[in-house]
């Protein structure tokens, strides 16, 4: 048995997949633009992932662009079967690297089919819609207009599963009314917690959440409660950070990322840490409102 064994596994559309994922986004250059620093680094990375028994590959082809899914296909295409790789739609990069919402049908089929040339796949195993309503954050608003373009493409055969990512309550309920959604992807971690009560509903449907910036995003999570309870165990505060997600619900799958593989390492190892109900607690009352 792997590490991440120990985490359990969940069902995501039609497969089961380890709770302890990967993030690819930390593959590209700074600012999730332009190549990586060190390409065959890499590439060793995702070895590792795979290695380590990892099943679950987020990424989007909107990553560099391009670059994490041509590393994603070098590193490991042929892919394992077991492999479950999940991308993104819904938003470009300008030539400054800035991000820029795509809305219309042709952007849209085309983001699809750049996921699947840069992949090397025929289908996609699953693309999240990801809201562009508010770059920073959920924001309300109909996604039927680009939800409806992606179940088109599902029904072309060229997506297997569909999920939302960056999106609210309401539009959630109204996604699910338009097609099948196997998953939310949002926001979530020890110090934003907004989505308390979503993933509370979700996890009673027996319907997967994936935090994304699990370990805070661009920048790491700062918490002095986090830090003294990661010493008392012998860990680091991102592996604590991990463990409490697994923890937080049983439908959470995580997908933390990095380009090293030390780091690969030590969030890997998470899935083996017991967190005792004291420091669960103190955990607990960080509220992300301001370091503590």
């Amino acid at each position: 048995m792997s590490s991440i064994d120990k985490a359990g596994t969940f069902t995501l559309g039609d497969r089961t997949v380890k709770r302890l994922g990967y993030g690819a986004m930390q593959l590209a250059g700074p600012g999730v633009f332009g190549p990586p620093r060190d390409h065959d680094a890499a590439l060793a990375v995702l070895r590792e992932v795979v290695a380590s028994g990892v099943n679950h590959i987020d990424t989007s082809d909107f990553y560099g662009p391009h670059v994490t899914n041509q590393i994603i296909r070098e590193a490991l295409n042929p892919y394992p079967d077991d492999l479950v790789i999940v991308t993104k739609i819904d938003a470009r990069r300008g030539a400054d690297g800035s991000w820029i919402p795509t809305f219309s049908p042709a952007e849209l089929t085309e983001a699809v089919h750049d996921n699947l040339r840069n992949l090397g796949l025929d289908v996609l195993d699953l693309v999240n819609l990801r809201s562009m309503l508010d770059m920073h954050g959920p924001a309300e608003g109909s996604i039927e207009a680009p939800l409806t373009v992606l179940a088109e493409l599902q029904r072309q055969g060229l997506v297997r599963h569909i999920g939302l990512s960056n999106v609210t309550p309401a539009q959630i309920a109204e996604g699910r009314r338009i097609c099948e959604i196997v998953c939310v992807q949002n926001h979530y971690n020890l110090a934003h917690r907004a989505d308390d009560a979503v993933i509370d509903q979700l996890a009673g449907d027996g319907f997967p959440y994936v935090p994304f910036f699990p370990l805070g995003g661009f920048t790491p999570l700062q918490s002095s409660t986090l830090s003294a309870v990661a010493q008392r165990l012998g860990a680091t505060p991102m592996q604590v950070a991990l463990a409490w997600l697994l923890r937080r619900a049983p439908n959470m799958l995580l997908i933390p990322g990095t380009s090293s593989l030390t780091h690969l390492q030590e969030n890997l190892a998470a899935a083996e840490l017991d967190l005792p109900n004291d420091a669960l607690q103190e955990l607990n009352r960080i509220d992300g409102a301001s370091p503590q």
